[in-house]
């Protein structure tokens, strides 16, 4: 987990640099990825399936985590959506003039590193990734246990595309270990990780607080 915020902060101004025209074409190369390979993604999707019922989850927490071909459409959708927005990045969002004539600006930059740390939907995966590169940013996920092989074959792929573009591929990655210790010791990375996104239950919420 250290060696993957290193890197991550190493890939902080690669991510920053990118301009508004690179970003989307990662984001469009990245939904034609995912529609080409949704029969991977399908089978890796099918081991959290096969692992979900065989720990007795309910149909509604099944249904959470099931990825088809009809949701991969809907994830490639959302991504060229994603395209169509205005880039945030060195948008003025205010400015005004000092009575001795020096004009101030805001100007909207990327953050840097963000960690998203969420449960069940492995759609998220994707979503997450996506908003914070066309935000400029570098982002470390941890998705829940339940959605393990799913959320490694989804990060595999963007990598693999991050790569195909020669952009630095830990602009993306995923934490690979499914217990909480491993979110306890994501929140002491404070020098590599500038701001931590936790997306759950409230057993997530009370155990980000009391470790942050």
């Amino acid at each position: 987990i250290l060696k993957i915020a290193q890197q991550a902060r190493a890939a902080e101004s690669s991510a920053a640099m990118l301009q508004a025209e690179q970003k989307n074409i990662f984001l469009t190369r990245l939904a034609e990825s995912l529609e080409k390979n949704k029969q991977t993604i399908i089978q890796e999707n099918q081991k959290d399936l096969d692992v979900g019922r065989s720990k007795g989850l309910s149909d509604a927490m099944l249904d959470r985590l099931l990825l088809n071909e009809k949701r991969i459409a809907e994830m490639a959708q959302a991504l060229r959506e994603i395209v169509a927005l205005p880039d945030p990045v060195a948008q003025i969002t205010k400015e005004w003039d000092r009575p001795n004539q020096l004009k101030i600006q805001k100007v909207r930059i990327p953050l840097g590193v963000i960690g998203i740390i969420y449960e069940s939907r492995p759609n998220v995966t994707i979503d997450a990734a996506a908003l914070c590169i066309k935000s400029g940013n570098v982002v470390v996920l941890r998705g829940g246990s339940e959605a393990f092989h799913s959320n490694l074959c989804l990060t595999k792929i963007m990598q693999e595309v991050l790569q195909l573009l020669n952009f630095n591929p830990h602009i993306v990655q995923m934490v690979p270990y499914p217990d909480r210790e491993a979110i306890q010791y994501l929140l002491t990375l404070d020098a590599y990780i500038d701001l931590i996104i936790p997306r759950g239950g409230e057993g997530l919420m009370k155990m980000v607080r009391e470790f942050s």
